[in-house]
């Protein structure tokens, strides 16, 4: 009986091995591949994300509304949530309708801010002193690993208590600080037909 035991356990042993081979093996090569494990974007990073941009965005406005430097505070905003620093990002705002992408820092921070006479129909969306703003998913891919989907509806509300409902998708991808970056960004008012 000992001697049947022993097998097993020494087999047990061996397949315990070579699974943890074979992980080491995947990991290595993913390395290889360009595709570090910490790279990988999880569901609940793009959660505090969202959360995080919707109370960067409300700072916006309590800092205009109090006479602070509300441009420092939309920079900040850009600069933390978006990937302008590392590469292309595409950015389709809402209330935009002349000028209605934005791929560049400067198209973004008028788009949150206005004052920019390069895009005159902007008066500034985070100006509007929303007091809150509540996301609901209607899903997040992330089968990739080192990029992430999201779409849904976002809510903001004013001082009010008004909400407003917008539709939105968002491509995340992860900086080499590990930041979640948004590279693409759509935003759009529910169809009305």
């Amino acid at each position: 009986m000992k001697n049947a035991t022993s097998k097993v356990l020494t087999f047990m042993g061996s397949i315990a091995a070579l699974a943890f081979m074979l992980i080491l093996f995947d990991s290595c090569q993913r390395e290889m591949n360009g595709e570090n494990i910490r790279d990988r974007i999880t569901e609940s990073e793009v959660l505090r994300a969202q959360k995080a941009w919707g109370v960067s965005l409300t700072g916006i406005g309590v800092a205009y509304e109090n006479g602070g430097d509300y441009e420092e505070a939309a920079r900040r905003h850009i600069e933390k949530f978006y990937g302008f620093d590392d590469g292309k990002v595409l950015f389709k705002p809402t209330q935009a309708q002349e000028k209605p992408f934005r791929t560049t820092f400067e198209g973004a921070l008028s788009y949150f801010i206005g004052g920019n006479q390069a895009y005159p129909e902007d008066t500034g969306f985070a100006l509007n002193r929303w007091t809150n703003v509540r996301w609901e998913n209607a899903g997040i891919i992330n089968e990739d690993g080192n990029m992430a989907l999201a779409m849904g509806n976002y809510y903001f509300k004013d001082q009010n208590g008004e909400e407003i409902k917008t539709e939105y998708t968002m491509c995340f991808i992860k900086d080499a600080e590990g930041d979640l970056k948004i590279i693409a960004h759509k935003s759009a008012l529910p169809f009305q037909g």
